[in-house]
């Protein structure tokens, strides 16, 4: 789960959770962050998929700050705004473009900015590092666009940001996923 506030916090900005997640000290910390005075802590919600380490602590969100949930899938429960591919995204003060990443579930999202080259990834897998594995067309196509981005740093669903070599690395994925294709 990441709070996007903007950099000067201002009356216009949009403080944006990407993802829910399930701890429930995650309402004290987002009370401890800045996010402006005047504004509400939370104004978006949007969700990268389904799965409950991302929306578990949705109820609770809604329930304090009462932001709009944006996501991908018309299964989560408290959805405001439907999300489709393509789409631009205000979080905090920048624009992110939503490209749908279907393969870890149907309805995976990626948001990429491109002013600053930030992608939040969710749990799409971007670090294929074997061709033993099988990936459906819609995954390899969303990969296939994000490969032509300018990609600087990867927020994921899970573990560190990744600020070195993240074009680079797509684009490996990428290569040993095709292989993995006219293997099979």
């Amino acid at each position: 789960m990441y709070l996007v506030t903007g950099t000067w916090n201002t009356l216009d900005d949009v403080n944006s959770l990407v993802d829910a997640g399930r701890d429930l000290s995650i309402l004290e910390m987002i009370f401890d962050i800045p996010t402006g005075v005047g504004k509400k802590q939370v104004d978006k919600i949007v969700l990268t998929h389904n799965h409950y380490d991302h929306t578990t602590m949705l109820p609770n969100v809604k329930k304090v700050f009462n932001p709009r949930v944006y996501a991908y899938s018309k299964t989560i429960e408290g959805t405001d705004h439907l999300l489709k591919d393509g789409d631009m995204i205000k979080l905090g003060d920048r624009s992110f473009e939503v490209i749908h990443t279907p393969g870890h579930s149907t309805d995976s999202i990626c948001l990429y900015n491109c002013d600053d080259g930030v992608l939040f990834s969710g749990d799409t897998p971007l670090s294929v590092r074997t061709p033993d594995s099988t990936y459906e067309e819609g995954f390899v196509k969303a990969l296939e666009r994000l490969c032509r981005k300018t990609i600087r740093v990867i927020y994921p669903g899970h573990g560190a940001p990744v600020t070195e070599r993240c074009s680079e690395m797509l684009r490996e994925s990428l290569k040993i996923i095709r292989q993995g294709m006219n293997l099979n």
